[in-house]
Parts: C-alpha cells; sequence; structure tokens
C-alpha cells in the first residue's frame, strides 16, 4: 500500500490555531494533527481505565460488604470463651 498525500481545505481560523500549536517554525500540519490525534486516543485510554477502576473499586467494595460479617478463623463470633 502506497502511502497517498492529500489536500484538505482548512478556514484560516483552524490553519491559525494549527499554527499555534507547532512546537517548531518548520513542523508540518501533518505533525501537529497527528499528536492530536495520539493525545486524544491517550486520553480516551486514561478515561477508560479510570473508569474501570472505579469500577472495580464499588465491586470490591461490595465483595467486602459481603464479607463483613464473617469470621476468618470460621468461629461462631457469639461464642463465649
Amino acid at each position: 500500500m502506497q502511502n497517498q498525500i492529500s489536500t484538505i481545505q482548512l478556514r484560516d481560523k483552524v490553519k491559525q490555531a494549527l499554527d499555534k500549536l507547532k512546537q517548531k517554525p518548520n513542523e508540518s500540519y501533518e505533525d501537529v494533527i497527528s499528536k492530536l490525534i495520539e493525545e486524544k486516543e491517550k486520553k480516551n485510554i486514561k478515561s477508560l481505565l479510570k473508569d474501570q477502576c472505579i469500577e472495580m473499586y464499588y465491586l470490591d467494595k461490595e465483595i467486602a460488604k459481603e464479607w463483613d460479617n464473617t469470621l476468618l478463623d470460621g468461629l461462631d463470633k457469639d461464642e463465649k470463651w
């Protein structure tokens, strides 16, 4: 598969915004857009991980609640010693 080069049209406002995002004067718009896409993908992954951690927290909390009234040694808690 060949890498094809496409031409896209941008409004001046968008082009100016991309110019501000350039880290070097000679940086290409493709590089700027690629970095924006990469950052967006990283944010999506971070968001998914955060959501999964929250879900696991609540699941662990429910499991802990189920074990709250049990003793690890198997003894009856009302048994007198």
